[in-house]
C-alpha cells in the first residue's frame, strides 16, 4: 500500500527522520561555514516517503563534494575517506550509514563506453540527469531551509502513481547511461511500479546498448532482481522490452506457443516466472530462486511432437544441467554455486516420477543419496513448479509430495537403525566377559543397543560399557 500522498506530513516525517540522524548536526554546521548548499538526495529519500528503511545516503553539495566529504569525515572521526577525483564523489561509512557525497555536476558519455566526462554544474543541471523521477527527490539540509522538498520532476506524485518515468526524454537517460534499463527493471519489481509508456518504448529502443556495459554490473542488477519479492515482475519486463534476449537469451528461448493439431507447447517462460514467484514466496534464497528460474532452461533444445502424445521434452533436466557451465561463466556467476544449481536441475523431475508409482526403498534410498543436504530445497522447487489452475489437481500433487517425503523419513529412520550399533564391540564383550563366539554376544549387544534406543543410558562408550557390567552382561549368566 503506498502512502498518503499529503505533502506537509511528507515533509515533516521527511525532516524529523533527517535530524535525528547521527551525523547531520555536524553536517549542517559544516555547510554553513563553507557556505554551501548540500541536500540529501535519491533512493534514500525515496525509500523514506514509501515507508522503507535504507542505510546508503546520497548527499548533494553544490559546490566541492569531496572537499566537504573530507572535512566532515574529521568531525566525525572517520579514518579514511575514499574519494574518486576523476568523478567528483566520495565515500565513507558511519555508524550503520555509508554516505556517498557528490558535487553537482553533469556529465556527457562516449557512445562505446559507460565512462562519463564529468563537469561542475548546477543544482537544476544535476538533478536532471539522475536516473528516475522517483530517485530525482532532493531535500535540503542547510539550518535555513531544512527539510525543504525540491521535487522539480514531480517524483512523489509518481511514487504515489507507481510508475517508472525519466526527468529527460528515455533515449537520452538510457543512451547516455545503458545501466539505468536494468535499474529501470529492478525498480519496477522491487516496488511492483509500472513504466510511464515512454520509458517501456525508450526500453525497447535501447536494449542493445546494454552490450557496452560490463556484464559483472548487468549480472549484479540481473540477481537484485532475482531478489526482489516478485522477481516475475521484472522477468517478464525484460522479456517483453526485449532486454532478456540481450541478457539472458537461453531465458528469452523459452518464450512463444506453438501448435500442432490440438496439442499446445505451453509458453514455458511465463510458467517459469510463475514458478519463481512461487518459490520466492517460500524462501529469500536467490540461488534456490535461480535454480527455478533454470529448471526447464533446455525445453526448446528437447523439444519433440510425437503423434498421439503431444509435445514431449526428454532428458531437458540433464541437457539443462549441463548447459549451467556455460551460463554461469558467460555470466559471470559465482562457480561456488554451480554445483548446487546443477543438482536442482538434473533431479527436479525425480520427486514427480516416484510419487507417481509405488514408491520402493531403493529409489527412495537413490533420491535421497543424490540430492543430499539439498533434499528440502528439491522438494520446494517441485511444489513451486506446479502452475495449475486446477485446485483439485494442484491438492492431488501436493499430496504425492507430501507422501514422498513421509517415505523419506521412514526409509532414513530404517536406515539409521540398520547402521546403529552398540559402542562396545562384540570382542571387547567376549574379552570382557569371558564369552566365546556365539548368540550370547549377540544377547548383549542388543540388550546395550536396546537400553541406548530407550533412553535408558546415553549412546556413549563409558556408559555403554558401565552398563554391560552392572547389567546387559548378567543376562549371559
Amino acid at each position: 500500500m503506498r502512502p498518503e500522498n499529503n505533502i506537509e506530513s511528507i515533509r515533516k516525517k521527511i525532516e524529523k527522520n533527517l535530524r535525528q540522524l547521527p551525523f547531520m548536526e555536524h553536517a549542517t554546521k559544516l555547510a554553513s561555514i563553507r557556505g554551501e548548499r548540500v541536500y540529501v538526495v535519491g533512493g534514500y529519500i525515496r525509500d523514506l516517503i514509501m515507508g522503507v528503511g535504507k542505510k546508503d545516503i546520497d548527499i548533494l553539495v553544490v559546490g566541492d563534494g569531496t572537499g566537504f566529504a573530507v572535512e566532515l569525515g574529521k568531525l566525525l572521526g572517520i579514518q579514511e575517506v575514499m574519494v574518486y577525483g576523476n568523478f567528483g564523489t566520495a565515500n565513507f561509512k558511519f555508524d550503520d550509514f555509508d554516505l556517498e557525497f557528490v558535487a553537482a555536476r553533469k556529465e556527457s558519455y562516449n557512445k562505446e563506453s559507460r565512462n562519463p566526462e564529468v563537469v561542475p554544474s548546477t543544482f537544476e543541471d544535476d538533478i536532471s540527469r539522475r536516473d528516475f523521477t522517483i530517485n530525482a527527490i532532493a531535500v535540503s539540509i542547510n539550518e535555513d531551509t531544512f527539510g525543504e522538498i525540491s521535487d522539480i520532476y514531480n517524483g512523489i506524485d509518481d511514487i504515489f502513481a507507481g510508475i517508472i518515468r525519466t526527468p529527460l526524454e528515455p533515449d537520452l537517460t538510457f543512451d547516455d547511461d545503458p545501466l539505468r534499463i536494468m535499474r529501470a527493471l529492478r525498480f519496477a519489481s522491487r516496488f511492483n511500479f509500472s513504466f510511464d509508456p515512454g520509458v517501456f518504448e525508450g526500453i525497447k529502443r535501447n536494449a542493445h546498448r546494454l552490450e557496452i556495459v560490463s556484464q559483472e554490473r548487468i549480472t549484479e542488477e540481473f540477481m537484485k532482481i532475482m531478489a526482489t519479492t516478485q522477481p516475475g515482475i521484472g522477468l517478464r519486463l525484460m522479456y517483453e522490452t526485449g532486454v532478456m534476449g540481450v541478457v539472458f537469451p537461453e531465458m528469452e528461448k523459452l518464450g512463444g506457443v506453438e501448435q500442432v493439431d490440438e496439442y499446445r507447447h505451453k509458453d514455458v517462460f511465463y510458467h517459469t516466472c510463475e514458478v519463481v514467484d512461487n518459490i520466492s514466496r517460500v524462501t529469500e534464497d536467490v540461488w534456490l530462486r535461480f535454480a527455478a528460474l533454470v529448471h526447464d532452461i533446455a525445453k526448446p533444445q528437447t523439444k519433440k511432437f510425437v503423434e498421439g502424445t503431444g509435445w514431449t521434452y526428454h532428458g531437458h533436466e540433464e541437457f539443462g544441467a549441463r548447459m549451467m557451465k556455460f551460463i554461469f561463466k558467460r555470466m559471470k556467476l559465482p562457480f561456488a554455486k554451480i554445483n548446487y544449481v546443477k543438482k536442482l536441475v538434473r533431479l527436479h523431475l525425480r520427486p514427480v516420477a516416484i510419487s507417481k508409482e509405488e514408491v520402493t526403498d531403493s529409489a527412495v534410498r537413490r533420491l535421497i543419496v543424490d540430492a543430499g543436504d539439498d533434499l528440502e530445497d528439491l522438494i520446494t522447487l517441485c511444489r513451486a513448479d506446479i502452475t495449475s489452475k486446477n485446485e483439485n489437481k494442484v491438492r492431488n500433487i501436493l499430496k504425492n509430495y507430501e507422501r514422498v517425503m513421509q517415505r523419506v523419513l521412514e526409509v532414513r529412520e530404517k536406515d539409521a537403525l540398520r547402521a546403529f550399533q552398540s559402542p562396545v564391540r562384540g570382542e571387547e564383550i567376549m574379552s570382557v566377559l569371558d564369552l566365546k563366539p556365539g548368540p550370547q554376544v549377540g544377547v548383549v549387544k542388543t540388550a546395550i543397543e536396546e537400553a541406548i534406543l530407550e533412553g535408558i543410558i546415553p549412546n556413549e562408550y563409558e556408559a555403554a560399557f558401565k552398563y554391560m557390567l552392572e547389567v546387559a552382561g548378567k543376562l549371559v549368566k
